[in-house]
């Protein structure tokens, strides 16, 4: 058996991750035609590299069906619950940082925190008839927090494309969002409350506990984690 690697298939995560494991001695890289999701690693025995997208990554990993895998912690979060039980971080990796936030918009000058946001929320659906609408891709992160900040009256709405564009649109009242810079929020007219940080996100080495660990598995993990200066539980 052969130590699986899972990695972004393409695109700055997919460089940044060949760079990162190259500047520790370990080379990872892409077989064939561009089209073709086949690759090669070199540096250490028996590890098998695969490539993913990385929206795939967290489920590969809590399936067992790879042994290690590069993600946002985002994603993780997202989509895998209990995910401390499913899969163990092993090493940030220092790019792919990311914010996911709560934001509204900059019109509204008296909404600067969750607190404000609950009562906004309460006096929308009294005077609409309906709850006032997040859109974002991250149902799980918004709800849990929202939950643990008493906010309440709210929907969360999917949002199925550029979801900083929904108030603007009229499809959404607030947004839960990812951010690297909040340059594109801004330009939507939108603003991030004080406390309205979800999670902030940063591509990971991730170690699945669920896949098969045989000697074999274990042995090459010891190697590849010695070349990467990386400690696992």
């Amino acid at each position: 058996m052969a130590l699986k690697l899972g990695v972004p298939s393409k695109g700055r995560l997919m460089e940044a991750t060949f760079g990162w494991f190259g500047a520790r001695g370990v080379t990872l890289r892409r077989t064939g035609s561009a089209r073709e999701y086949a690759g090669a690693a070199e540096g250490v025995d028996g590890l098998e590299l695969v490539l993913l997208s990385a929206g795939e990554i967290p489920r590969e990993l809590a399936a067992g069906r790879v042994h290690l895998g590069v993600t946002g912690t985002d994603l993780i979060r997202e989509t895998l619950a209990a995910w401390e039980t499913r899969v163990e971080a092993l090493a940030p990796m220092g790019f792919g940082r990311a914010d996911l936030v709560i934001a509204v918009p900059r019109a509204w000058v008296d909404v600067e925190t969750l607190d404000d946001l609950d009562a906004v929320a309460a006096q929308f659906r009294r005077t609409h008839g309906f709850r006032l609408r997040i859109a974002t891709k991250y149902h799980r992160l918004a709800r849990e927090f929202l939950r643990a900040h008493g906010v309440a009256d709210y929907q969360l709405v999917d949002s199925r494309g550029a979801t900083e564009g929904a108030v603007k649109n009229g499809t959404a009242e607030a947004v839960a969002d990812i951010t690297s810079t909040g340059e594109t929020l801004r330009a939507n007219h939108l603003k991030v409350l004080v406390d309205g940080l979800v999670h902030r996100s940063e591509a990971t080495l991730l170690k699945s506990r669920r896949a098969e660990w045989g000697d074999a598995e274990n042995a090459a993990l010891k190697a590849l984690l010695c070349r990467l200066g990386v400690t696992s539980e």
